[in-house]
C-alpha cells in the first residue's frame, strides 16, 4: 500500500523536472543551446569518460552519443503527441 501512496507524488516532482528540461546554456559562438535531462547528461559523461580513457574508441563514442540523442529526440515527440490526443479525448 505504500508504494501506492508514493505513487502518487511523481506528479508533483513532474513540475519541477520540466523546469530541469528548460535548462540552457549560451555558447559564444553557437548561441543558445538547451540541455538534456539530468539522466541524459549523466550518459553522455560516462560516454565520455569511457572515450577519453580509450575504453572506446572516439568514432564509436560519437556515433553511440549522436544514436541516444536522436532516439531521445523522436521518443519524446512520439510521447508528446500521445499525451495530446489523450487531453483532446
Amino acid at each position: 500500500m505504500a508504494a501506492r501512496s508514493t505513487s502518487a507524488a511523481p506528479g508533483k516532482r513532474g513540475g519541477g523536472l520540466g523546469k530541469l528540461q528548460d535548462l540552457h546554456v549560451t555558447v559564444p559562438v553557437i548561441g543558445k543551446v538547451n540541455l538534456p535531462p539530468p539522466e541524459h547528461l549523466a550518459f553522455y559523461a560516462v560516454l565520455g569518460a569511457l572515450g577519453a580513457l580509450e575504453i572506446i574508441d572516439w568514432p564509436i563514442v560519437l556515433v553511440i552519443g549522436a544514436g541516444h540523442l536522436l532516439a531521445g529526440q523522436r521518443r519524446s515527440s512520439v510521447l508528446r503527441g500521445a499525451g495530446q490526443a489523450a487531453e483532446a479525448a
